[in-house]
């Protein structure tokens, strides 16, 4: 990384803190003359503050405080050949991924999560109701329970659930929009940037998504699982064994049928370096298999060897994967 990376990040993660101020404290005179000063020092400290704030719109906060520092930026703007719909969907989609993969843990997850695990990091947590999450590394979660109410929504990563059963009080996860319904029931949900996937171990689950005026709905059974495709508003169900259900706690990731990409966006969440995939052709390749997540160079390394591809460690932080 060149020195000129360095400082980028370092303004990045300024601009970043400087927006958690500002929601933490809105109205303070003194904090916003010292926001003046910061963003009046550079351009580049005003460049990295519209980066950050857009980073910040992207996640679904509402627009921070002095917006207008980048929202009335002078210059024309060029004309651009528009992209079909659908492959500006999937690029929009997958940039702000890219982005909440940077700043999620700055600044989304610390403004809404009730609990959070590390990279390579996991937790269980009792809830009040006695029911029992078990959180996978990299994972977020916020919990509203009431004397009406049981709902969590996963934020980030993984969770198995263990539902304490009360007929009266229908225990519900919100996992990337797709509404999960159970009673007592123990289920693993993981949530992509794309997708959202269900594994029932026992019990029953409902499902349901709505997206794009369309809506997909299916009922689970033990043994079987659940991928949603988000962005297609699509939902395809399949079997799985039960040693496969939430491998995770066991220190296995199992994929079946899923895109290389897919596969190292999970893989991240246990490796404390950077993982870059460049190649578009090899992300887009599909895997069925598990992978050792104790040592996921090890695990990189299975999943793209079989397509030509190698693991080149560029530091200790960054792990590039191609096919030359």
């Amino acid at each position: 990384m060149t020195e000129n990376d360095d400082e980028r990040n370092s303004r990045l993660t300024e601009a970043t803190d400087w927006l958690l101020r500002l929601n933490e404290a809105p109205r303070d005179p003194a904090l916003a003359r010292a926001l003046d000063t910061w963003l009046a020092a550079s351009d580049a400290h005003r460049d990295a503050f519209e980066r950050a704030s857009r980073v910040w719109q992207l996640m679904g906060e509402v627009p921070p405080a002095y917006a207008h520092v980048w929202q009335q930026r002078p210059g024309p703007r060029p004309t651009r050949r528009r992209p079909s719909w659908r492959a500006a969907a999937v690029v929009t989609a997958m940039a702000a991924c890219l982005l909440a993969l940077v700043f999620y843990p700055a600044l989304l997850l610390r403004l809404q999560a009730d609990y959070i695990t590390p990279t390579g990091g996991s937790r269980t947590v009792t809830l009040e109701d006695g029911s029992v999450v078990e959180l996978g590394a990299g994972s977020a979660l916020a919990v509203d329970l009431s004397e009406g109410r049981r709902a969590v929504r996963l934020l980030a990563g993984e969770a198995f659930f263990e539902v304490r059963r009360d007929p009266a009080r229908p225990f519900t996860v919100d996992a990337g929009g797709v509404d999960i319904e159970v009673l007592g029931t123990g289920f693993n949900v993981r949530l992509s940037c794309l997708t959202t996937s269900i594994e029932l171990a026992h019990g029953a689950v409902a499902l349901r998504y709505a997206a794009a005026g369309a809506e997909a709905q299916a009922r689970l059974a033990p043994g079987e699982m659940a991928v949603v495709d988000r962005l297609a508003g699509t939902m395809e169900t399949r079997a799985i064994a039960p040693e496969d259900i939430a491998a995770w706690r066991s220190g296995r990731l199992f994929v079946q049928d899923a895109a290389i990409g897919a596969v190292v966006e999970q893989l991240q969440r246990y490796h404390g370096a950077w993982i870059s995939l460049p190649d578009g052709a090899l992300a887009a390749q599909k895997v069925t298999g598990l992978y050792d997540l104790h040592d996921p160079d090890r695990a990189l390394r299975a999943l793209v060897q079989p397509y030509g591809g190698t693991v080149r460690e560029i530091s200790p932080y960054v792990r590039v994967l191609s096919r030359y």
